[in-house]
C-alpha cells in the first residue's frame, strides 16, 4: 500500500493544501519520505458534515453488520504485515517486537469491540409496563435503551501509534456504539496513521456503509484540531496526551454553544506502596520488577510507576540498593520524539535542583544522542513530598522517584494528597493485610485501577478493565479508554413512552427480536 501524505475525506483521497509535513524517524533525526500537506477549516468541515450526514445511517445498521465491520478493519490491519510495522518502527523508535505485540491489542480490541456490538448488552434495554389501574395515577408504559451520541473526534496518541491512534480503542469504542469518526493523526506518526486510515476506509467500502463512517485529517500546528473540537457536527472527543493538550481541548469544548464531552487521558505517576513485611520478603524481587517495569517503553507508558513508597528502614534502605543496580544496568532507549525528548529532559533536571531530592542513579549511556533517554532513580522524603506539590507530578520517561516515610502515618499522609492517577500498586505480604485495609479507602477515592502484588504497565483489554481516573489522570472519572466499558463514553439513554409497537426499536419490541437482557417491570429477563 503506498502512502501517499493525503487526507482521506469519507471515501476519497484528497491533497491538503495547508502546510507540509515529513514524519521523523527519532532513532536518527532524519525526515521521512512522503510530504503530507495539512488540511484546513474546510477538510474539517466536510468530513464533519460527511460524518453528520452517515450518523443516523450508521447508527441504524444491524448489529450484525457493525460487527463484521470491526472485525474487517482487524484483519485489515494484520494483512499489511510488515509494511506496516516497518514503518510504526520508523516514525517511533519504537521494537519491533513492542510493535508487533500493539498490533495483535490493536486488533484484539477490534474484536472485543466487534464482540460486543455484536452481544448487544450496551443497548440496556429497560420496560416498564403501563399499569392502567394504578392509583392514585396510572403508570404509562416506559421503555428505554442506549443510543449513539453523534460523530466523535479521534486524536492519535503518542506513545501508542497503533492502539491509541487511528483504530485504537476510542476508534473501536465508538464505531462500536455506532458513532462515525473523525480522526486526526499524531504528527510522530503519520505514515502509520494513513497506512491504518486506508484499512478503515476499506472496510467500509467493504461492508457498504456511508462514506462518512470514517475520515482522518493531518494538520500543522492546532488549527485543525481546533476545528474539528469545536465544529457543531462533532458530539464527544476521545483524546490521550498531555495535561496542558487535554485542558485546552476540555475548554474549547466548554465553551461550545453546545458543549460536549471531552474524554481526556493527561498524566499520571502511579503510586506503588511497599508495605513492610513484602519488603522485608522480596524486597530485591521488588526492586528488579519496579525498575522493568519503569523503563519499559523508555517510561512512555502512561502507567508508568513514577513514584515508589515504602517505610524507612533497613529494608527499605536495601530495597533502594538493590533498585540502584537495577538502574544503572538499565538499557537507554530512543524517545518517540524530540518535544517528548526535551520535555523529559527537563522534568529531570527540575528534580535534580530540587534540594530535597537526590539523584541515586543513573542507567547506562546512550550510544547516540538523538532522542535517547537514560533510566533516572531519584529518592525523598515523605516530609519533603508533603511540603512540595510538584514532587509528585508526573515526569514521562524512565524517571522513578523513591519515598523515605518515616511511619505507616506519613505513608497514608501522601496518599491523601496524591492527585488523581491511573493507578495505584500495593505490594504486600499476609501480615501487611491491617495496613492495606487502612490504605484502601484513600486509594479508591483516588485512582480507577488497584493492583496487588503486580506492576502497573500492561493494561488488559477485557471487559472488567478501568483504564481512567480522577482528574488530572483524565478529564472525566466516569470513564475508560480501555475495555468494554469505554463504550459507555458514547452512549447516552433515551426513553419512549406510550410508543406503539410499529415504532418501537428492537431493543424494545415486545418479542424481543435481539434476544438481548432485559429489565422488565424491576426484574432481569433472560431472552
Amino acid at each position: 500500500m503506498t502512502i501517499t501524505g493525503d487526507l482521506l475525506i469519507g471515501g476519497q483521497t484528497v491533497r491538503g493544501k495547508h502546510g507540509k509535513m515529513r514524519a521523523v524517524n527519532p532513532a536518527t533525526g532524519k525526515e521521512m519520505e512522503p510530504v503530507f500537506v495539512g488540511g484546513d477549516s474546510h477538510d474539517v468541515d466536510k468530513v464533519c458534515s460527511l460524518a453528520q450526514t452517515a450518523f443516523d445511517a450508521y447508527r441504524s445498521t444491524g448489529l450484525e453488520d457493525r460487527a463484521l465491520f470491526l472485525e474487517a478493519i482487524a484483519q485489515g490491519i494484520i494483512d499489511l504485515g510488515d509494511e506496516l510495522v516497518d514503518r510504526v518502527v520508523s516514525e517511533s523508535g519504537l521494537t519491533r517486537g513492542r510493535i508487533e505485540g500493539e498490533r495483535a491489542r490493536t486488533c484484539g480490541q477490534l474484536r472485543l469491540f466487534a464482540s460486543i456490538a455484536r452481544a448487544g448488552r450496551w443497548l440496556n434495554p429497560v420496560i416498564d409496563p403501563a399499569l392502567p389501574e394504578r392509583q392514585p395515577l396510572p403508570r404509562p408504559d416506559l421503555r428505554s435503551r442506549k443510543i449513539p451520541v453523534g460523530p466523535v473526534a479521534v486524536f492519535g496518541a503518542s506513545n501508542f501509534p497503533l492502539a491509541f491512534s487511528v483504530a485504537g480503542g476510542d476508534t473501536a469504542a465508538a464505531l462500536a456504539a455506532g458513532c462515525p469518526v473523525v480522526a486526526k493523526s499524531h504528527p510522530s506518526h503519520l505514515g502509520t496513521s494513513e497506512l491504518v486510515g486506508r484499512v478503515i476506509q476499506a472496510a467500509v467500502a467493504k461492508c457498504d456503509l456511508p462514506e462518512g463512517v470514517f475520515s482522518l485529517l493531518v494538520g500543522e500546528g492546532n488549527a485543525v484540531g481546533e476545528a474539528l473540537v469545536r465544529h457543531p457536527a462533532i458530539q464527544a472527543v476521545a483524546f490521550t496526551g498531555s495535561r496542558r493538550g487535554g485542558l485546552a481541548l476540555v475548554a474549547m469544548a466548554a465553551a461550545r454553544p453546545n458543549p460536549i464531552p471531552v474524554f481526556a487521558e493527561m498524566s499520571s505517576t502511579n503510586p506503588v506502596f511497599l508495605l513492610p513485611a513484602a519488603l522485608a520478603e522480596r524486597g530485591a524481587a521488588l526492586a528488579k520488577g519496579l525498575v522493568d517495569s519503569a523503563t519499559l517503553g523508555v517510561g512512555q507508558f502512561c502507567t508508568k510507576p513514577g513514584i515508589v513508597l515504602g517505610i524507612d528502614g533497613a529494608a527499605f534502605q536495601q530495597f533502594a540498593k538493590d533498585a540502584v543496580i537495577a538502574t544503572e544496568n538499565a538499557a537507554a532507549g530512543t524517545m518517540l520524539n524530540a518535544g517528548i525528548h526535551n520535555a523529559f529532559l527537563k522534568g529531570a533536571e527540575e528534580l535534580q535542583r530540587e534540594d530535597a531530592v537526590e539523584q541515586i542513579a543513573e542507567g547506562k549511556a546512550a550510544s547516540t544522542g538523538h532522542c535517547a533517554a537514560q533510566a533516572m532513580l531519584f529518592s525523598t522524603t515523605a516530609q519533603a513530598v508533603l511540603s512540595t506539590q510538584r514532587l509528585t507530578e508526573e515526569v514521562f520517561g524512565p524517571t522513578t522517584l523513591l519515598v523515605a516515610c518515616k511511619d505507616e502515618a506519613e505513608m497514608l499522609a501522601v496518599a491523601e494528597q496524591l492527585e488523581g492517577q491511573l493507578t495505584a500498586t500495593i505490594h504486600l505480604a499476609d501480615s501487611d493485610l491491617a495496613i492495606a485495609q487502612r490504605l484502601l479507602p484513600t486509594l479508591e477515592r483516588k485512582v480507577g485501577r488497584i493492583l496487588v502484588n503486580g506492576f502497573p504497565t500492561g493494561v488488559e483489554v477485557s471487559h472488567a478493565m478501568v483504564h481512567g481516573g480522577p482528574f488530572p489522570s483524565t478529564s472525566d472519572n466516569r470513564a475508560t479508554s480501555v475495555g468494554g466499558m469505554a463504550i459507555e463514553r458514547f452512549l447516552r439513554p433515551i426513553c419512549y413512552q406510550n410508543f406503539p409497537v410499529e415504532l418501537l426499536p428492537d431493543a424494545l419490541q415486545p418479542e424481543n427480536p435481539l434476544s438481548l437482557w432485559r429489565l422488565v417491570d424491576g426484574k432481569l429477563q433472560q431472552p
